[in-house]
């Protein structure tokens, strides 16, 4: 969105990662209270309709555009809702939607806030590639996404986790939490992932880039890790794929591309006997669990903190953080003394 590969239009507000103080609430609200500190999924998402039922709030039936499933906070196509990089923050459904936050809030705000999108994310790529204890898992993609991937399959006592990158200020994020860097600017990281796993390949796979995947040499391949996971995981191992693919992309590298096709290796995939999941994460399914490991003090997903900064930075901080200058890994934003990934909120319901 902020490079103008969507259609996002002009003038709307971004930012999916909200946290703050609640500071007025509609008449539709019973449960959340002023006052109450609350981290907010980046679905917004009603708690009806069928697919909400079933746990699938990331494609919410009520909230989206027509036609279409799912919604979010200043995203292109996921309907017309500000995001939370301002002032306040409107919240639909707050009851269903606020994720209240125990005492400790304040203490760990660059923790909880990233129960809102990446901790969750990272998460639900484990969860759709099936992580076990035991498992050896590789990621391809060390930014913040990647990195709560391998946080999650440390969490799940994965046996081994390599983080497929290159540049030094993720890797050594990686390493720092037990994982095994791969630099893929230094050799194909298929084989150093199979000579990791002594020719078997990982267990599980993740794929947390996205379709702006870029070789070492900076050409953009939208299929490149997508291709890479299948030959990187093992016959009959599990994929998740969070990152972000989308049906039509005008700055795309070629045709296939530009109409949000991939030329995908089916038949290898179909050979090996993978199996694959993809899409956004319903965070609903996981913050609660996520925010109380962080609350007993069995996570601590702040890690990845490179920054914090006022609002009124935010533009500088996109630029460093979209040119993937060193250094730059996580930006918490701040607004009348409260930090997010985003921002502060107000919840109140029609």
């Amino acid at each position: 969105m902020y490079e103008g590969r969507t259609d996002m239009e002009p003038g709307r507000v971004l930012g999916h990662e909200n946290l703050g103080r609640v500071q007025d609430v509609g008449d539709a609200v019973d449960r959340i209270k002023v006052g109450d500190y609350v981290c907010l999924p980046f679905n917004v998402a009603c708690g009806y309709c069928r697919n909400c039922e079933a746990g699938l709030t990331s494609y919410c039936l009520t909230m989206a555009p027509p036609g279409s499933a799912g919604a979010a906070y200043g995203f292109a196509d996921m309907g017309p809702y500000s995001g939370g990089q301002a002032d306040y923050l409107r919240v639909p459904y707050g009851d269903f939607n606020c994720l209240r936050l125990p005492e400790d809030a304040e203490e760990k705000e660059n923790d909880y806030v990233m129960v809102a999108d990446i901790f969750p994310t990272g998460y639900h790529a484990t969860e759709m590639a099936g992580v076990q204890p035991g498992d050896s898992v590789v990621i391809y993609g060390g930014g913040p996404v990647g990195l709560m991937a391998a946080y999650s399959a440390m969490l799940k006592s994965a046996m081994m986790v390599m983080v497929v990158d290159r540049h030094p200020d993720r890797l050594r994020l990686a390493e720092s939490i037990g994982a095994i860097p791969i630099d893929d600017s230094k050799g194909s990281p298929v084989d150093q992932v199979m000579e990791l796993t002594k020719g078997r390949g990982a267990d599980r796979g993740c794929e947390c880039v996205g379709y702006q995947a870029h070789d070492p040499q900076g050409h953009e391949h939208p299929n490149m890790t997508l291709n890479n996971l299948v030959k990187s995981v093992k016959f009959t191992g599990g994929i998740g794929v969070v990152g972000v693919y989308i049906p039509q992309d005008p700055g795309g590298s070629d045709e296939f591309a530009k109409h949000g096709e991939v030329v995908f290796d089916f038949g290898l995939f179909w050979f090996k006997g993978q199996k694959m999941g993809t899409g956004q994460c319903p965070v609903k399914r996981y913050n609660r669990h996520l925010r109380d490991l962080i609350h007993v003090g069995k996570a601590k997903p702040s890690f990845i903190v490179s920054h914090e900064l006022p609002l009124s930075e935010a533009p500088e901080a996109y630029k460093h953080f979209d040119a993937r200058d060193n250094g730059w890994t996580k930006v918490v934003l701040k607004t009348n003394g409260t930090k997010q990934g985003t921002k502060r909120h107000t919840a109140r319901t029609n």
